[in-house]
Formats: C-alpha cells, sequence, structure tokens
C-alpha cells in the first residue's frame, strides 16, 4: 500500500499530467508511464498518445479500457478519435456513438460523429451538429473565446479554452471545432489556417482534410484544394460527399470532362441528391451535352419539385423552351407560399423567360421585376459607394501615376485580358481567341480579384490609392503571382491564354502595373442591350447591381467613365471591340483584334462555334452558334419598362456615347 506522502505524489503528478493534456501532450504521457497504472493513469497515457499523433500506440491502452468502462464517454471518445486519426471511420463513429450515448452533452464528441457522417450522410451529420450544447457553436460564451482565439493570438491561452470549455488544441477533432465557429462567424481564411494545423498534427483524420478542402475551394484556392482531397479520395473512394467537392474543384480548375466523371460517380453513390443532379448538368453543359444536361436539371425538379434554381438553369440554356405544362408548375409554385426566397427569385426569372419565348412581354418584365426585388431584398448594394471607389480610381490614375511607376511590373506577355460589362459578349470574344492555336482560354478567373484584396489596406490611403504606397518590388511580385495561381488551370503550353473576368476592369491599374506588357480588351454593347441582359439574368451571386435598373443604368456609366480616364492618361493601352460591329463584320473584326494581339489570322477564329472546348458562362450555348443578330435588338422588347435604366444612363442611354 501506497504511504500518504506517495498517494500525495501521485496525485500531483497526475495533476501535472492533465495540465499537460493541453500545452505538451506527448510530455503527459511520459509522466503517466512512470505512474502506478490505475484507470485515470492509463486514461492519461492514451489521450496523451492520441493527442501526440501515436494514434495506433492509443488504441492498444484506450481500447481495454474502453471495454471495461462502457459508461465512460471520455474512454470512448478518446477511441473513436484514435480510431478516426487512422482513418478507420466506421469504427470510429461506432465508438464516438457509445460516447455520445454515454454522455449526451458531449458536445465534442458529437461535432466529431458529426464530421465523420458527413463524409457520407450529410443529414446525419447535421442532425449530430445541430445540439446546441455548453462548449459548441451555440456557445455565445464559446463562440466569443474563440473569436478572440482567432482574431488576436495570445489573447485566450490553450490553458483557458481547456479549463473553462473542456477544448484541446493538440486534438485535430476540437480544431475542427474551432474552424467551424470561425466559419460561421465569416472569418474563412482564419478557419483555413486552423485546419492546417489539424491536418497537419492528424494527416488521416479524413473530416479535417474533407473541411479544409471545402475552405479551400470557397477561398478559390483550387489547386489547394485538390491536393487536400487526394488522401481522402485514396483512402475511401465511395465517399459521395468527397466526389462531389473533388468534381467542383475540377471544374474550377478547367478539368470540366473530368469533373463530368466525378459527378457521375457521385451521383452511383447518392442518385437522390437533387442538387448533385443540379450540379452535374451544369457540368455536362459546359462541355455542350445539352440534352444530358436537360436530363439531369429535370432529374432534380423531379426529386425536389420546389427546386427554383433547377427551372432557371433551364432557362439559363437560352437556346430551349418552356413546355405549357413547365409554365404552369413554376406558377403554381409561386402561388404558394412554400418557397424559399432564393427558389422564388430563381422561378420568377424562369417563369420571366418562359413568357419572354412566347412574345409576352409586359408579364415577362413584371416577372424579371419580382425576381430581381426578391433577390434586392437579401443582398443589398450600395450604389453611392461603388461611385465613390469609381471616382478615387479616377482621381488615382493620373499620368504621373503610371509614369512614376513604369516597367516595375511582371514583363510576361501571357494573358490577354477580357474585361468590362456581364453580358456584353465576353464569352464570345474568349471562344474565337481559344480557336485560335497561340491561345487557351481559361474562362473567368478570380486571381486580380484575390490580390486585389491583397493589396486593398497595405497603403497609407484606400485602394486604389494604397498602390501608390507599395514598394517597387512589389509589382513584379503580383505579377508572378498572378501567372503562379493561374498555372494550375493551363493545359495546354498556347504561348497566351485568356482570363475573361469581366469585373476585372475595377482592377484595370492594378492589371497595368504588375503586368505591363498583358494585352486588354475591353468589349462595349448598347448600353440598354447590355443591361437590359443583366437585369434578366439570375446570377448566382456578386452582381448587386443588377437588380435595379437605375443601379444598373449607374453602374455601367461609372464602368465608362473609369475607362475613359484609362484612355486619357494610357492611350492605346485598352483594345475596345464593340459587340454590335463584330456581329455586323466578323472577319474585319476578328482579323484586327488579332493584329493588335500580334497573332497572325486563322480561320478556325471564324468558325469558333466548331470548337468543343468546355465554356462555363450563360453564354455557353450561344457560342456554339454561328453570329447571328437575334439579341442585338431584344431589349427593345421592354423598352416601355426601362425610364428608370435611362435616366441613370444618361447621354449613353442613345446607344452612341459609349465608346468615349
Amino acid at each position: 500500500m501506497a504511504r500518504p506522502d506517495d498517494q500525495h505524489d501521485v496525485a500531483a503528478r497526475i495533476g501535472q499530467a492533465k495540465a499537460l493534456l493541453a500545452v505538451d501532450p506527448r510530455r503527459a504521457a511520459a509522466l503517466a508511464r512512470a505512474l502506478p497504472p490505475t484507470l485515470e493513469v492509463r486514461f492519461l497515457l492514451g489521450a496523451g498518445l492520441r493527442r501526440s499523433g501515436e494514434a495506433a500506440a492509443a488504441l492498444e491502452v484506450l481500447t481495454p479500457l474502453a471495454v471495461a468502462r462502457p459508461g465512460a464517454w471520455g474512454l470512448h471518445y478518446e477511441q473513436g478519435m484514435a480510431l478516426a486519426m487512422l482513418g478507420q471511420a466506421a469504427e470510429a463513429i461506432a465508438a464516438l456513438e457509445r460516447a455520445t450515448a454515454a454522455d449526451p452533452r458531449a458536445s465534442l464528441a458529437w461535432h466529431a460523429l458529426g464530421d465523420l457522417y458527413g463524409m457520407t450522410d450529410p443529414a446525419r451529420a447535421a442532425q449530430a451538429q445541430a445540439r446546441l450544447l455548453p462548449g459548441s457553436i451555440g456557445d455565445a460564451a464559446f463562440v466569443q473565446a474563440v473569436l478572440a482565439w482567432v482574431d488576436t493570438p495570445g489573447s485566450v491561452t490553450a490553458e483557458a479554452l481547456r479549463a473553462r470549455f473542456g477544448i484541446d488544441l493538440n486534438d485535430p477533432a476540437a480544431l475542427r471545432l474551432l474552424a467551424d465557429v470561425a466559419v460561421r462567424e465569416r472569418r474563412d481564411a482564419a478557419a483555413a489556417d486552423v485546419l492546417t494545423r489539424a491536418v497537419t498534427a492528424a494527416p488521416l483524420y479524413a473530416p479535417a482534410r474533407f473541411h479544409h478542402a471545402i475552405l479551400l475551394f470557397r477561398l478559390e484556392r483550387f489547386a489547394e484544394a485538390l491536393a487536400a482531397l487526394a488522401p481522402i479520395l485514396a483512402a475511401d473512394a465511395a465517399a459521395g460527399p468527397v466526389r462531389a467537392l473533388h468534381a467542383s474543384v475540377l471544374m474550377n480548375l478547367g478539368r470540366e470532362r473530368a469533373a463530368v466523371e466525378e459527378f457521375a460517380a457521385a451521383l452511383a453513390i447518392a442518385p437522390g441528391d437533387a442538387r448533385l443532379w443540379h450540379a452535374y448538368g451544369h457540368a455536362l453543359r459546359s462541355v455542350g451535352r445539352q440534352s444530358d444536361a436537360v436530363a439531369a436539371y429535370r432529374r432534380a425538379i423531379e426529386i425536389d419539385p420546389r427546386f427554383g434554381e433547377a427551372y432557371w438553369s433551364l432557362a439559363n440554356l437560352k437556346t430551349w423552351r418552356f413546355a405549357a405544362e413547365d409554365v404552369a408548375a413554376m406558377r403554381g409554385l409561386l402561388e404558394g407560399n412554400t418557397l424559399g426566397p432564393d427558389d422564388r427569385a430563381h422561378l420568377h426569372f424562369a417563369l420571366g423567360k418562359a413568357l419572354e419565348d412566347a412574345a409576352d412581354y409586359g408579364p415577362a418584365f413584371r416577372e424579371y421585376q419580382a425576381a430581381n426585388a426578391a433577390r434586392r431584398a437579401v443582398t443589398p448594394y450600395d450604389a453611392a459607394a461603388h461611385s465613390a471607389f469609381i471616382q478615387r480610381s479616377i482621381a488615382s490614375y493620373s499620368p504621373a501615376f503610371f509614369a512614376d511607376r513604369a516597367g516595375l511590373g511582371c514583363a510576361a506577355r501571357d494573358p490577354i485580358f477580357v474585361l468590362g460589362m456581364p453580358r456584353s459578349g465576353s464569352t464570345l470574344i474568349e471562344q474565337i481567341l481559344a480557336s485560335h492555336s497561340q491561345v487557351e482560354g481559361l474562362s473567368e478567373l478570380p486571381d486580380i480579384t484575390a490580390l486585389a484584396a491583397q493589396v486593398r489596406g497595405q497603403g497609407k490611403g484606400a485602394y486604389p490609392q494604397s498602390l501608390a504606397d507599395l514598394p517597387p518590388a512589389a509589382f513584379a511580385e503580383l505579377g508572378h503571382a498572378y501567372l503562379d495561381r493561374t498555372r494550375p488551370r493551363r493545359q495546354t503550353d498556347a504561348p497566351h491564354f485568356v482570363d475573361k473576368f469581366p469585373g476585372n476592369f475595377l482592377h484595370i491599374g492594378l492589371i497595368h502595373l504588375i503586368l505591363p506588357n498583358a494585352r486588354i480588351i475591353d468589349v462595349r454593347r448598347n448600353p440598354l442591350a447590355c443591361c437590359v441582359s443583366l437585369f434578366k439574368q439570375g446570377f448566382a451571386a456578386g452582381q448587386g447591381y443588377s437588380y435595379d435598373l437605375a443601379d444598373l443604368g449607374r453602374y455601367f456609366a461609372d464602368y465608362v467613365a473609369l475607362m475613359a480616364q484609362v484612355d486619357a492618361v494610357l492611350p492605346g493601352r485598352v483594345y475596345r471591340l464593340s459587340y454590335e460591329a463584330l456581329v455586323d463584320a466578323p472577319e474585319q473584326e476578328v482579323r484586327r483584334l488579332l493584329e493588335h494581339l500580334g497573332l497572325a489570322f486563322e480561320p478556325s477564329c471564324l468558325a469558333f462555334f466548331e470548337n468543343d472546348r468546355a465554356v462555363r458562362t450563360p453564354s455557353s450555348e450561344q457560342v456554339r452558334q454561328p453570329l447571328n443578330r437575334d439579341g442585338i435588338d431584344q431589349w427593345r422588347h421592354f423598352d416601355p419598362w426601362l425610364g428608370p435604366l435611362k435616366a441613370a444612363l444618361g447621354p449613353l442611354a442613345n446607344g452612341a456615347a459609349d465608346r468615349p
């Protein structure tokens, strides 16, 4: 029998081992090894080994303890996490289910269980993670502590998180929980950093990798997301949600045909998932398989008859027409009160398109108005703030501003930027250029926007004035960073590539400074035609100005004003191409464009509609047809209702002043 002094010493060492679990689990395990093997000590040893990344050794300790003490939730939790860290998901789920049965208030166990369910069964995952328990995402004090830890390093210690909430920063499940809190509070980048730590600590812990990949995808770090998914797919190729995410990543890396195969594989696992069928339809559409895309969208509607976005996706094929029963179904849905705001907006857009195709223009426009009003209700847009940004840009872009920084950027000639307003013909221009042997089309890239976000706040003034405060070397670094970011999307060795993100015009000064030899093409369309097309387009996100006619006109006028300033201070830097002129004289305009780019004329550029490359924008079906004038004057059908748009456009409304 141990003497009292020995007992006191053992208790002190046990206390020391407990304290070390959160900060130095390896030392905690070493202390536990040297103590009498009581249940508590064995538990500490197993927990220390598991948190040190020695999951297999931890299991040897924990498994017999869990068998001996079926009511001890902590033992089952540790056992389950050790199994999960070894990639043994089914066994881990069973152990975590025993943990939550032993203590239904074990929030960390519920969260870990939900994570594992989420790899194969999102519905069960949501049920597990919906429990608002102390130390969970529903605990306000916990959320506040986590945000302090994320936002202000050092303000909350690891010891404090463990003492108050039982959170151990050496536990990948705990890090997953912290990342979830950060995501819910719109701190995606911080959450990704937290999960980088979790993945480093437990490379085989699939939930951390999966959610890390989700965050990288949302942050548009697609190449990193692809790398994050590779080990999970290698270990468990049958995980439906993982296959679906993998397909989405491939789509965004320009590997659309591979994405089609991945979506099909995911649907073989989850054939009743309406949103997966919808995503599959998008992939099929991008590679020109329109009839298959229609079938996929139809299947999504069969599974979820209220799926408004699937109806809009059918309408958004542009060349497709709804049947009378489709129109009746949409009307019936809109007359009911079971729709969410997103489904309702999409159905209004789709019904508007159906009525427009039937030449019923007044009711069609009312549907477009209802759709945009629904969008505006949940997507605020500050037109004054945007105009202030444009005026700030105009004021910044002086001759001296550019002259003082001439030649500082990356000298590469690879990029061709096609920018301007959406629905102006940029997809058509990309398709023409991508039909040239020396050019690869990469669609709409997010990279200039990401680099602009990186620059914001680095200088003393607001962006773009802050560009003036960057050190000279930064401009070349940013240009090389752009090329590095775009490289994973390249699939050919063509010397040039097209980035056709229209909104890049907002960062035209940045583009010129970091890539002074890049070519810039500004595609212009009749202002009324362009704006009406935008008003009819149910964009997924990011076009808040398009939900109101007056805002649309003001945005277009701001765009023209900014480009006029660039023309004034950098004459000839931007090549302006008229959509209408291209339609009227395609060979003449294509030859001029290619000459400006320093490219020899190739007849394939006039036969762009025969190019079988993937196209992911709303114009995908239109650019697979020869040029025609069908869409030139469509806006006139809605002329009686365009007063607010014309007033905001001012002189531009006559269609002649859009080329300063």
